[in-house]
């Protein structure tokens, strides 16, 4: 009665296709994770900027605008300018209707900074701009110094005709566009107006940071754990038995 042929052990021979696709997919989910533990870190810093900036108001000037922090609470004085408005478009209220952020060109001792007095709703029609005059006399307010907002892609933000009426309703412009919309130098930083401040309109101001540090922490853990099932999976699909003899069995 012959013999059952006898069986090689198998050995660890991943193929090269095996581990360059490891490799690369490890890679990834690592890089990945490191991407989200870093928007963490980003976003911890933001809301700790944002709670230091609530403690203490302090005067914006014009040597002062680019020194101080995001989300500082200030008090300004200056002149509207009524006559150049601009309504920043696709800013949807704070519980998500569509309409305009009305940005206003303050003139203070030194300079020009932008003011967003709030949220308008959008009109009949975009042919039909909100009414948003204010009066340009000398005022004194607080508010909190900001970023101007910023789309998830660039924009083309070819600038306007010269002769275009005003308010012009832009869709996140940067600093140098409405520099060249207003034809004048502009201080760094965008003014929340306070929401218990006159002449302005809906604000619900708050550090708008997307998911929480806690969420991106978690998805961190997640890429980590599909680069550690990788490899497992990686190692134990390599081992193989060798190919079997003709001669590896007895009569």
């Amino acid at each position: 009665m012959p013999s059952p042929p006898l069986q090689r052990p198998a050995r660890w021979r991943p193929s090269l296709l095996a581990v360059v696709l490891t490799i690369l997919g490890v890679a990834l989910f690592v890089r990945l994770g490191l991407w989200q533990i870093d928007r963490a870190e980003q976003k911890r810093a933001l809301l700790t900027q944002y709670e230091l900036g609530q403690h203490e108001r302090v005067e914006l000037t014009a040597d002062t605008a680019s020194t101080l922090p995001r989300f500082q609470k200030v008090i300004v004085s200056g002149r509207y300018q009524p006559e150049r408005q601009i309504l920043l478009d696709n800013m949807p209220s704070h519980s998500g209707r569509a309409g305009y952020h009305v940005v206003t060109p303050l003139q203070i001792e030194g300079g020009w900074i932008l003011v967003d007095r709030g949220w308008v709703p959008l009109g009949a029609s975009r042919d039909i701009l909100p009414e948003i005059s204010v009066d340009a006399g000398p005022r004194t307010f607080k508010g909190t110094l900001n970023t101007l907002p910023q789309a998830g892609l660039p924009l083309e933000n070819a600038a306007s005709p010269a002769d275009a009426p005003w308010p012009r309703v832009l869709s996140f412009p940067p600093h140098e566009r409405l520099e060249q919309e207003l034809a004048q130098p502009l201080l760094p930083g965008l003014v929340l107006l306070d929401a218990d401040e006159p002449d302005g309109y809906e604000r619900q101001w708050q550090a708008r940071v997307g998911f929480d540090p806690q969420r991106h922490i978690g998805y961190a853990v997640q890429w980590f754990a599909f680069a550690l099932a990788a490899l497992i999976i990686f190692v134990l699909l390599g081992f193989r038995r060798a190919p079997q003899e003709p001669h590896d069995h007895v009569d």
